[in-house]
């Protein structure tokens, strides 16, 4: 498809990730005309498919977001898992920090959901969605900009023009390259080991971590009783447990889960993917902006990746609902420029808490371990304290209540 360039668009955004395709959404019910390219655009699955093994727990902030953009409701339909109990343990230091969201007089914490699942519901709501133009097959080539606007060429040889150009395009941005913007950070030399499984004692609605020397395991409850597992390990390592026999896998995990669920069983293949924390320089780059994994990458071990994707969504709506009830016409610099760091902020400080998390509880012996579980335990009996990390986790702000945002967890 050639468009010639110039059709002006609002914005163009390149990449239809979980992240992109909220973005657009979002922003063409703010009545901008929006433009996505995605080479290969994922479908929802049915009831009736298996579970994906890569899952993400959503937090209440991105359900809020996920629900103002008209598609939660058709998640939920299909499979959102809710999880009410959330339960950390460190197995050197001895220590266990619980949340319980009747605590806090919430339905539940979050909701675990397939990365897949909610990717291919914002794709078929972007293709119901009148003025959002779809590149579907197509990749960015190169652009140019300057201080008002940005010229994209496209592979198959179409150009656009755009007030703003959105590379939600993932952690080996093309967007991001081609504006030479560097990174910070270093691949851990871990990677994330997932595999769904089968409890013998199964804790409905409870999400389980537990910090190992070799990094954290956690099981993540799915509403048919069985769990997404996502086994943080040396990479070499998990390579060695996804080589192994089913029968030495269940007997390895059931020594590290320190048979806390009983007898486990694999139910699918095991899948291992590499991590690393990596931020952008800059988010933002005159008439372009960097958002999701195409800014910030962050350890897994909290499962905020996609959240804090989603709250560069959510930023940026609300700049642009600003500026529209002020009169003004949304995207100047100004607002860019206070959006990226707003968002580059968040992101690198959650990026170095999760990272220093992962370091610390990787040290085996010595007075930290003792001491890091005491801070664990005290942690666990001083409320305000415990609340005040459960409402970041939700995304709740100061004066916004749970109630009010309209998160409820489905049936």
């Amino acid at each position: 498809m050639r468009t010639g360039a110039r059709d002006a668009l609002d914005v163009l955004i390149i990449g239809a990730g979980m992240v992109g395709g909220a973005a657009a959404l979002g922003l063409a019910r703010a009545g901008l005309k929006v433009a996505l390219v995605e080479q290969h655009p994922v479908s929802a699955p049915t009831p009736a498919e298996a579970v994906d093994a890569r899952v993400v727990a959503v937090a209440p902030h991105s359900q809020r977001l996920l629900d103002t953009l008209g598609v939660w409701a058709e998640i939920a339909a299909v499979r959102a898992s809710p999880y009410s109990h959330m339960q950390v343990q460190d197995a050197l230091g001895a220590g266990t920090l619980d949340f319980d969201a009747a605590d806090y007089g919430w339905p539940c914490l979050g909701h675990i959901v397939e990365n897949r699942l909610i990717a291919g519901t914002l794709w078929h709501a972007l293709e119901r969605e009148p003025g959002i133009r779809l590149l579907l097959g197509d990749t960015l080539d190169h652009f140019e900009m300057n201080e008002t606007s940005v010229r994209v060429s496209l592979a198959s040889g179409g150009e656009l023009r755009a007030r703003l150009l959105i590379g939600a395009d993932g952690v080996n941005s093309r967007v991001r390259d081609q504006l030479l913007i560097g990174t910070s950070g270093a691949p851990y030399g871990q990677s994330g080991l997932v595999a769904q499984i089968q409890a013998e004692q199964p804790s409905p609605q409870l999400a389980w971590q537990r910090f190992l020397p070799s990094g954290p395991l956690a099981f993540l409850p799915l509403n048919d009783g069985s769990y997404s597992m996502v086994w943080t390990l040396p990479a070499a390592r998990a390579q060695e447990l996804i080589e192994v026999s089913a029968e030495q896998f269940e007997a390895q995990l059931l020594r590290a889960s320190n048979s806390r669920f009983g007898r486990l069983r694999l139910l699918t293949d095991r899948q291992a993917f590499p991590l690393r924390v990596q931020i952008a320089q800059r988010f933002v780059e005159q008439r372009a902006i960097l958002m999701g994994d195409a800014a910030h990458v962050v350890h897994p071990l909290a499962g905020q990746g996609v959240n804090l994707g989603f709250a560069d969504v959510s930023a940026l709506t609300a700049a642009v609902a600003q500026a529209q009830s002020r009169g003004r016409a949304p995207l100047g610099a100004t607002d860019l420029a206070r959006w990226a760091r707003q968002r580059r902020s968040e992101a690198t400080l959650a990026a170095r808490a999760f990272d220093g998390l992962n370091r610390l509880y990787g040290i085996s012996e010595g007075p930290m371990v003792a001491a890091r579980g005491i801070g664990l335990r005290l942690v666990d009996r001083l409320t305000p304290i415990k609340r005040k990390l459960a409402e970041q986790a939700a995304g709740i702000r100061a004066g916004l209540a749970y109630g009010n945002s309209r998160i409820t967890s489905p049936s």
